[in-house]
């Protein structure tokens, strides 16, 4: 009988500690949601200095092949004859000095860091020839290089480059 008495004595215990008072609700939560990322801040477009000074230093036949060969993207010592050739043929042409403007710098499309440029050369001849090109730099350590692909379209690398005429 006393197992019986302890039994109701705990479901009476039980059910005096117990409400009739629903459940008190959980408190709502609110999704933390993080601002926004900033928009990435694009880097200044270099200076179309910058980039007239690697055509500038490509075309003065004073400044060897070899030392070219760091303005032109992937260049390698085997291309320094016709950078050399280059400016050699301008010069002998009556071309130089050439004055380039660099307008109108974006970044490229197609291959992100580089810089696309309107570039207008005019050579000292007489008349002066003028023509416009399309022009792409990469970026490389501290400065600029003329993009291979812009450099082959311009210049003839090979054993049988030979520099093209500058218009007169």
């Amino acid at each position: 009988m006393i197992p019986l008495v302890v039994f109701a004595f705990c479901v009476l215990l039980l059910s005096a500690c117990t409400t009739d008072a629903p459940p008190a609700a959980e408190p709502a939560t609110t999704p933390v949601v993080a601002p926004p990322a900033p928009a990435p801040v694009a880097a200044p477009l270099p200076p179309a200095q910058a980039l007239i000074d690697v055509l500038a230093r490509l075309s003065d036949p004073a400044v060897a092949g070899a030392d070219k060969v760091g303005l032109v993207e992937l260049a390698t010592a085997d291309d320094a004859a016709a950078l050399d050739k280059f400016g050699k043929a301008l010069a002998d042409n009556g071309a130089l000095p050439l004055s380039f403007e660099a307008t109108d710098l974006k970044w490229s499309e197609a291959d992100p860091g580089n810089v696309v440029a309107a570039v207008d050369v005019t050579t000292a001849n007489d008349p002066p020839g003028k023509f416009s090109f399309p022009m792409e730099f990469t970026p490389v350590r501290d400065g600029w290089q003329l993009t291979r692909k812009t450099a082959d379209l311009l210049l003839q690398f090979g054993d049988s480059a030979t520099a093209s005429t500058p218009p007169r």
